[in-house]
């Protein structure tokens, strides 16, 4: 999804796994508080110039498909809202439904918003009218890195909305998507790229050991070339390689975990 700048991985989709232990885990921390000052500034900057890119058009609800009835729902922040992309058949929700249109009779929703942290997602997601389904594709994190949501804070909000989304809308399988290479990002200056990155890191190596372990629930991990062409004009958001790849890689997913779930228990 990003520039090979500033980085040597060959996967920015996302990451290729938690870290080995301790390698970095405290020195970002020490080097945001070293250089708050320097961070604000830059934060503030990135705010100020960094073009604001729309919603896209198009349907967010619908059915597609022949086969076995598949509902799904595709909810979380600017990413599950499909900004990046010209439409929402070119975003995430086109380009999983498209994957998966092939072998189900898919009905769809998006319940998304450019700039949800996790606790915006959940009361999004509180107010509407209970519906069951039986996979939710979860992308959530970004605006919890910039926001300076508590590490904590990150885990229990995930928490609650994986107990959330099986308590009110019956959800078979919760897959989550892990935090894009923030440390790649062209949108964002250095030092605060680092900071960021290591930030979204860190949250999603909590994901791994936190969240993923519960029944029902993956964590799911685009793997997608270092390629400027992946992003969006703003240097922040997927473009429409991104969404085509990442929804091919969470349609082989849900492909998975359906097929696992029609075996015969032994």
């Amino acid at each position: 999804m990003q520039s090979a700048k500033d980085s040597d991985e060959t996967t920015p989709g996302h990451h290729r796994g938690p870290r080995r232990p301790g390698y970095g885990r405290y020195a970002w921390r020490a080097a945001a508080v070293a250089l708050a000052p320097v961070l604000l500034v830059q934060g503030l900057r990135v705010r100020r110039v960094t073009p604001r890119l729309p919603e896209p058009p198009g349907p967010r609800a619908g059915i597609a498909g022949h086969g076995p009835a598949l509902r799904l729902l595709i909810a979380g922040d600017s990413a599950a809202a499909g900004v990046g992309a010209p439409s929402q058949e070119a975003g995430l929700s086109g380009a999983v439904v498209r994957e998966l249109a092939s072998e189900f009779s898919v009905s769809w929703r998006v319940e998304a918003c450019n700039g949800l942290r996790t606790g915006g997602v959940l009361r999004r997601l509180a107010a509407i009218e209970p519906t069951p389904f039986d996979v939710v594709l979860l992308s959530v994190g970004v605006n919890d890195v910039t926001g300076g949501t508590r590490s904590g804070d990150w885990v229990a909000r995930q928490c609650q909305l994986v107990d959330l989304l099986r308590d009110r809308f019956c959800a078979h399988h919760v897959l989550l998507t892990c935090l894009p290479p923030m440390h790649a990002f062209p949108a964002l200056p250095q030092p605060l790229r680092w900071v960021l990155g290591e930030r979204a890191r860190q949250f999603t190596a909590l994901l791994h050991a936190s969240i993923a372990v519960a029944p029902g629930c993956e964590v799911v991990t685009p793997q997608l070339p270092m390629n400027p062409a992946y992003m969006a004009a703003d240097g922040f958001h997927p473009g429409p390689p991104a969404y085509a790849e990442w929804g091919r890689e969470a349609a082989a997913v849900i492909r998975r975990r359906l097929a696992e779930e029609a075996l015969p228990s032994s």
